[in-house]
């Protein structure tokens, strides 16, 4: 569907409104160089630095209807909120954050191990587009109950015999006293892009998303500079591969040294200083990397 937001020139780009992933998301904007001007919290439309790039809040769960009718070019919000609304959108980007999984939960003590066992039970659950799916590719036959929240704390109020709910470390299940009897699907948050907009914003939507992947490609990784005399260089090559080889620049002050720098993970770093030190570098730098492009 075309985009439907009157400048044809500009991108629209819809982010949660609020929830755990809101910062993270914001953040990760913000470090792409992609400025939010922030009028207030009750703004619904945002401008950037970029005067060709708006921001939406919206709700998590409305962001796939929005890109997919073309209100917003692009959207950032779960994989789980895309597949719950079935929206004919282009998923661009994993943003590796918000992982969880769509799990059917039981309480510990019902005594029921699988889904077939639920056959004319009720489920609670925030998803009950996916759900239902799930039990009718299933032959389940069950009653789905949508709830807005607290989905966990239905089964013990009488409101539901099951739940499916997202989960990312279990830890609110066992506390509510519910076991898993089966992962229903894998969620993160994505990049995701009316089809349209692809095709008649291909260079700005390229532009944004290049941004945003640069960002997450530099999470993880620092940059270290050193000095090394010639005669170590071999070894200190064999201690420091970085992502395709160091690079090694001539020093003109000092026919003796060479200059290496190298990109690495940033969880290498501790032992690494020690092991570069041995084979003969000194004057050793670490700094952090905000954006990476390859």
């Amino acid at each position: 569907m075309t985009s439907k937001h009157s400048d044809p020139k500009t991108i629209r780009l819809a982010i949660p409104n609020k929830g755990r992933i809101s910062g993270p998301i914001i953040e990760l904007i913000e470090k792409s160089g992609l400025h939010i001007h922030n009028g207030g919290e009750r703004q619904l439309i945002a401008k950037t630095c970029d005067p060709h790039v708006e921001v939406i809040y919206a709700r998590p769960i409305d962001i796939p209807a929005y890109v997919a009718s073309g209100a917003a070019d692009l959207g950032i919000t779960g994989k789980d909120m895309v597949m719950e609304r079935n929206s004919d959108v282009e998923e661009l980007l994993d943003l590796k954050m918000g992982r969880a999984t769509l799990v059917l939960a039981v309480p510990e003590n019902s005594g029921i191990e699988s889904a077939k066992q639920l056959e004319g039970k009720k489920i609670a659950t925030e998803f009950p587009g996916i759900s239902g799916k799930y039990f009718a590719e299933a032959g389940i036959s069950v009653t789905i109950v949508p709830v807005g929240g607290a989905c966990e704390a239905t089964p013990h109020l009488g409101i539901s015999d099951a739940i499916i709910d997202l989960s990312s470390s279990g830890t609110t299940l066992k506390t509510n006293r519910l076991v898993v009897i089966d992962e229903i699907l894998h969620s993160c948050t994505i990049l995701i892009a009316n089809k349209e907009s692809c095709r008649q914003k291909k260079e700005k939507i390229d532009e944004l998303h290049l941004a945003l992947e640069s960002v997450l490609k530099a999470q993880g990784q620092c940059y270290l500079m050193m000095n090394v005399r010639k005669d170590a260089l071999d070894e200190v090559r064999l201690v420091l591969p970085g992502l395709s080889g160091p690079t090694i620049m001539d020093i003109a002050s000092d026919e003796n040294l060479v200059a290496v720098h190298a990109v690495v993970a940033e969880e290498r770093v501790y032992q690494l200083i020690n092991l570069l030190k041995r084979a003969g570098a000194k004057d050793i730098l670490v700094m952090s990397i905000e954006r990476m492009i390859r």
